[in-house]
């Protein structure tokens, strides 16, 4: 989405508490693996944003990592304020596809590893969740792992401002899924947020999670809730 406006600056539509959590049971990895091994019949809420750039669509895979902690997290990243496309917004580790790349797996793992030193070998692949396409062009696929600690990252500066983690059950919450709408060179635009307050730091840090991340999260709520 474009940065000619402050999504946070924006007022909230709509909170969709109205929808169930995912059960905790639902969040825990055996519960996971069996999920991506034998998927439901379900459509993601939102596939494709409509586009404001008219540059070729380009192919790219993200990491959604979760973390093997006493109970899941999500390892996100906050990208640096000078980047091109999304800065200093909050995302997963992900680049766009190299032709050296067998497919869109091995573009995550590459980018993981390139953006945040986060290796393979702490990186247990769980499935892919459809395509989703940003209004910037890129074609991604959510590549969903479970990441086993201890671990160390070594965030590229030039890429990533911070890297932190969320609660998975957090982000499954709808009840944390807030609505925002604007509208853009004459055009409605919409979009989710789901900010959340780290406990951690003094003063603590809110991190607001919000357009593409924010709708893939919502895409694998929907995939976890069919």
């Amino acid at each position: 989405m474009p940065s000619s406006f402050d999504p946070q600056a924006l007022p909230v539509l709509g909170i969709d508490d109205h929808l169930p959590a995912i059960d905790a049971a639902q969040l825990q990895p055996d519960a996971l693996r069996r999920r991506f091994a034998a998927p439901p019949d379900w459509t993601p809420e939102i596939a494709v944003e409509r586009r404001f750039t008219s540059r070729e669509p380009t192919h790219a895979s993200v990491l959604v990592p979760l973390v093997l902690r006493d109970e899941l997290t999500v390892l996100l990243t906050q990208r640096t304020d000078h980047l091109n496309d999304h800065p200093g917004q909050i995302s997963f580790p992900g680049g766009r596809a190299e032709p050296s790349d067998a497919d869109a797996i091995a573009t995550a793992l590459r980018e993981a590893e390139e953006e945040i030193g986060l290796h393979a070998r702490h990186i247990d692949v769980l499935g892919s969740l459809p395509t989703y396409t940003t209004g910037t062009g890129f074609i991604v696929t959510p590549v969903v792992a479970l990441i086993e600690p201890p671990f160390t990252i070594a965030p590229d500066p030039f890429e990533v401002a911070e890297a932190f983690e969320v609660p998975l059950a957090f982000l499954m919450s709808p009840a944390n899924h807030r609505r925002h709408g604007v509208e853009v060179a004459g055009v409605r635009r919409e979009f989710l947020s789901m900010p959340w307050q780290s406990v951690q730091g003094e003063p603590p840090r809110r991190y607001f999670i919000w357009g593409a991340t924010a709708m893939m999260l919502r895409n694998f709520y929907r995939f976890l809730a069919a």
